[in-house]
């Protein structure tokens, strides 16, 4: 689960112990006017310690409060990596639902980790190490949690990426309504609380508490990597069931990046499968939000980035508070207000546990990938310039797509690996029809210097197993010029957004993309093929509009 840990998140650190150090003893807090200032959030803005967890807490509330996305009594999983953001999120949470809390939130949360450590390299023990010291904040927090794997993606169901109405669950009421309903509950739970249960009762009671929390209290990481005799096995224990993945999967994920050429390509197809994870775990555990650990200061260089990388059409929704694309389950970004150094800040005043993960771009040079060049640009800028990061957020929150609120209306066609509304009406003057223009002229060759192939075979049919699935990099010298694989590579590039085709074509094959993917791509090329035989039968929309509406 990514967050705000950068590979130079200790510069941070460092300078907000500079800030704090630099301070004057006699420069009073901004507030109250009275205490000592210990920090310096930005020029002129000084806080004492117990000020500053006061204006901390405030941020963090009011944006849930504001926004009202999240009802009462409403199933919340927490996306944390260990990091710096993504801890400080569930300090927060659990503040938030402790006894003491003024305005206590009303929603019941569970925490979800993705292991990743099989794209960075690490090894078995150096993961379970990782997930060991991640256990013991986990329990502390006293949540349920689910610690996933990246080889899970190999065993996704086929109905993973079908569209979903955009109404989750909807409530059938408004905010206030909600709430005055859970209050309701709550009286009522107490009232029968006080009333002296019945020695049948009791015993109904004792056995019916036990299952998930508790068993999660007893869980140990070791039971999570269970390493076989045969060494062929990886298992882990979840309260549903017992989930397995092999060594095979583990390679098959090493592979299938390791066939990526770029670590732009590489960043953006982790983040995707990330999400497809996280989407798939919220739903089997009937969690109706996800909260994300994205910074104001990652939200920043996301921007940036995902306008590079051609996905200006879903900035609304992949730097917005709310990301509704998934249609039942919404993600949510309540750290989206804080910079890093008032998250350094807050970790270091109050010791906020965290937990290092190497990500797949940790220790890589400036110039590595997109995301790095940017990520250093903004915060070299932000260094002589310390109003850039929240100058280009705030440009982020006037952001709106116009296919963003179509809930209701005909639903537009979507991406099929990050699920973003594509646009399928493209004006020949743009520059995405210009592209597709220039890339059917390259694939033209002269006629005698096609290579020959055997009855349309893949790849010659001929050539021996060495080239078997390789036959889709239209780019090298040794590419196929088969029919059925210049045919497969252009349905699945039609099914993709822009951002996403820029993806796939760094991969050497597409054979290497998990099954429930290819197995949408064919399901979607088949409706298609459907709709166009009984097209002449269907009504337009808008006369399917008018016929209901008389």
């Amino acid at each position: 689960v990514e967050d705000d840990d950068y590979p130079g998140q200790p510069l941070y650190e460092a300078a907000a112990a500079a800030a704090a150090t630099a301070t004057s003893v006699a420069q009073k807090c901004m507030k109250c006017k009275t205490n000592s200032a210990v920090l310096v959030i930005r020029v002129g803005d000084a806080f004492c310690k117990s000020c500053f967890k006061e204006y901390f807490v405030h941020k963090f509330r009011a944006m849930l409060g504001k926004t009202r996305l999240i009802f009462p009594g409403e199933q919340v999983l927490l996306a944390l990596s260990g990091g710096p953001t993504s801890s400080a999120m569930l300090c927060q949470v659990q503040e938030g639902l402790s006894r003491e809390a003024p305005k206590r939130l009303r929603f019941s949360p569970g925490i979800v980790h993705i292991d990743e450590g099989a794209v960075c390299g690490r090894s078995l023990e150096e993961r379970r190490e990782t997930l060991s010291q991640l256990e013991r904040m986990f329990q502390a927090s006293g949540f349920s949690f689910h610690i996933v794997f990246l080889e899970e993606v190999f065993k996704l169901p086929n109905s993973m990426l079908h569209s979903v109405s955009c109404s989750p669950a909807s409530h059938g009421e408004n905010y206030k309504e909600a709430v005055d309903g859970f209050l309701q509950k709550q009286r009522e739970t107490l009232v029968h609380a006080e009333q002296k249960p019945t020695a049948v009762e009791q015993l109904n009671f004792t056995h019916s508490e036990d299952p998930v929390q508790r068993k999660l209290g007893q869980l140990s990481i070791d039971d999570v990597f269970t390493d076989q005799n045969s060494g062929s096995t990886v298992t882990e224990t979840s309260t549903r069931e017992k989930c397995k993945f092999t060594l095979a999967q583990t390679e098959a994920v090493k592979e299938l990046f390791s066939s990526i050429k770029t670590l732009t390509a590489k960043e953006e197809l982790l983040q995707t499968l990330r999400h497809h994870l996280l989407l798939y775990t919220a739903r089997i555990n009937g969690y109706t939000k996800i909260m994300m650990g994205d910074s104001c200061t990652r939200l920043a260089v996301k921007l940036l980035t995902n306008i590079s990388l051609g996905r200006g059409a879903s900035l609304a929704i992949d730097t917005g508070f709310s990301d509704n694309r998934y249609g039942d389950v919404i993600i949510v970004r309540p750290m989206r207000e804080y910079s890093s150094k008032e998250i350094a800040f807050y970790n270091k005043l109050f010791d906020v546990p965290n937990v290092f993960t190497p990500a797949l771009d940790t220790k890589a040079s400036d110039k590595a990938s997109i995301h790095r060049l940017t990520e250093s640009f903004v915060n070299k800028l932000q260094a002589d310039f310390p109003s850039t990061v929240s100058t280009v957020y705030r440009t982020s929150e006037k952001l709106n797509t116009a296919c963003s609120d179509l809930c209701g209306a005909e639903q537009p066609d979507k991406c099929l690996l990050c699920l973003c509304a594509m646009n399928n009406k493209i004006e020949e003057a743009s520059a995405f029809h210009a592209t597709l223009i220039s890339e059917k002229l390259s694939l033209k060759q002269v006629p005698d210097q096609v290579p020959e192939v055997t009855e349309q075979s893949c790849c010659g049919g001929g050539n021996g197993e060495e080239n078997n699935g390789k036959c889709c990099d239209l780019q090298s010298e040794t590419a196929c010029f088969s029919t059925d694989c210049g045919n497969r590579t252009t349905d699945l590039l039609s099914l993709l957004c822009y951002s996403c085709r820029l993806t796939i074509k760094d991969m050497v094959s597409l054979d290497l993309l998990p099954q429930y993917v290819l197995s949408e791509a064919e399901r979607r090329k088949r409706r298609a093929q459907v709709k166009e035989q009984i097209e002449e039968f269907l009504l337009a929309p808008e006369k399917e509009t008018d016929v209901a509406s008389s």
